[in-house]
């Protein structure tokens, strides 16, 4: 199936095939047709599959064949479509789509997420804005300022629904839901990796009568990560990185740890071990995690250890590697994580460091995938058998406000861009919204 036969306009498919694609993915072959009709959408695919061009594509071409509202009470010009996201770099992303894909449609977009000055935020928002992408806090602070209208709203998109929750932004996104019109007076479009019961409670709220879409079963993992788990005892758990990362020369890995304190250390001594490395969290000011990234997309940072909070939203081209320090308390993240891997159709490797007090974190997770991950053992490494297991503290970090997010605790603003500001990710292959091959303008088929 080509764009052409999704019924996309001549303004929609030029830009799509100036950025190198010509096939859908799945989720955008089914997701699209539904949007243009003006349905409602619940829709769930894996990571990595190209989830964000199949709402951003439909819903620049919906805009283009819907009147503009008139200006409301204030005399500002209303925002026409909403794309609320979890956190600041899933914001930026979806951001640079929309000017990429929307260049040849006269839209004005701006995005707003926390870590720098509200006040550029709200002079853009004053010129007026048809396509607002947002984290929650962020915006109900403009919300409270009264520098944006959302009463006459047209389109929501609620991205990666699950995380909203899981970051603990339910009732943010409920004060949001109160400043728009009514659920059948405007389109919703709700895009998740996962449908949990509470997701399809907050649909049942936000949604009329919507078109379910899936591509693939709930917490699966992409066929082409190859996963194995290392079992080491922890306190020898870096000394058994640093030696994968030699011994098989990975030249870019994305680490996960659980905590923000352990990411930091986990840094510093990577980079003790001769590994140029980072490290990417909440506790980060947005322009140190900007610096990071850059670095870790261009080569010069090896190693980029994170937190959850980079488990969504990240679109690293041809990531080959993703490495689980610590497991994660919630064996869904796994699936997010790994998810980081083998997008666009490519492979990747995804390694698991696991210990003796991670057995129960690891059997959860091998429930849900359905599947035994292999083991493999490194001579030297092998677990010291007279170990007992200690408790792992639960619960998820990132909660209440956490400040990728947005949250109600610490929130500024990110100026937006258009079409030939900012430089992020400029996606060259196989299907939108999909991670590219850095540069190419290869074309290729989709997922």
């Amino acid at each position: 199936m080509s764009f052409e036969q999704l019924g996309l306009s001549s303004e929609v498919l030029r830009a799509v095939t100036e950025e190198g694609y010509d096939s859908p993915t799945p989720i955008q072959q089914k997701a699209i047709p539904i949007v243009l009709a003006g349905k409602d959408v619940m829709a769930s695919a894996q990571t990595g599959t190209g989830k964000t061009a199949g709402f951003t594509l439909p819903l620049l071409q919906r805009l283009s064949q819907m009147d503009a509202p008139a200006r409301g009470k204030r005399g500002m010009p209303p925002v026409r479509a909403l794309i609320l996201t979890p956190t600041r770099e899933l914001a930026a992303q979806i951001a640079e789509s929309v000017a990429s894909y929307g260049k040849y449609l006269n839209f004005r977009s701006a995005v707003v997420f926390g870590g720098v000055s509200i006040n550029p935020q709200i002079s853009q928002l004053r010129k007026g804005v048809d396509i607002l992408i947002a984290t929650p806090g962020r915006l109900l602070d403009h919300a409270s300022q009264g520098t944006v209208d959302l009463s006459q709203l047209q389109v929501l998109v609620l991205d990666e629904a699950d995380r909203m929750l899981d970051m603990g932004f339910i009732h943010d996104v409920k004060r949001v839901l109160a400043l728009l019109p009514e659920t059948g007076k405007r389109q919703n479009l709700l895009f998740s990796a996962t449908f949990s019961k509470e997701i399809k409670a907050l649909a049942g709220r936000m949604l009329n009568d919507p078109q379910l879409v899936e591509v693939a079963p709930q917490n699966a993992t992409a066929d082409r990560i190859e996963q194995h788990v290392y079992k080491v005892d922890k306190v020898r758990k870096r000394e058994l990185l640093s030696k994968l990362i030699q011994d098989e020369d990975w030249r870019q890995v994305l680490v996960f740890t659980r905590t923000k304190h352990g990411a930091n250390r986990l840094a510093e001594q990577l980079g003790k071990d001769g590994l140029s490395a980072a490290a990417i969290h909440g506790n980060k000011s947005q322009g140190a995690r900007t610096k990071a990234l850059a670095g870790f997309k261009d080569g010069k940072i090896r190693v980029l250890v994170a937190t959850d909070i980079a488990a969504r939203g990240l679109d690293i081209d041809m990531l080959p590697n993703v490495v689980n320090f610590e497991l994660p308390n919630v064996p869904e993240d796994y699936v997010h994580r790994i998810g980081r891997t083998a997008r666009a159709g490519l492979s990747g490797k995804a390694v698991s460091l696991v210990c003796i007090d991670e057995a129960k974190l690891l059997r959860d997770i091998e429930k849900l995938i359905r599947r035994e991950l292999p083991r493999v053992d490194i001579p030297g490494f092998e677990p010291d058998p007279t170990i007992a297991a200690e408790p792992i503290r639960q619960g998820r970090q990132g909660h209440q406000g956490a400040p990728g997010g947005g949250g109600r605790k610490n929130r500024s603003s990110s100026q937006s861009r258009g079409p030939n500001q900012g430089g992020g990710r400029k996606p060259s292959g196989g299907a939108p919204g999909v991670s590219s091959r850095g540069g190419s303008q290869q074309r290729r088929r989709g997922a």
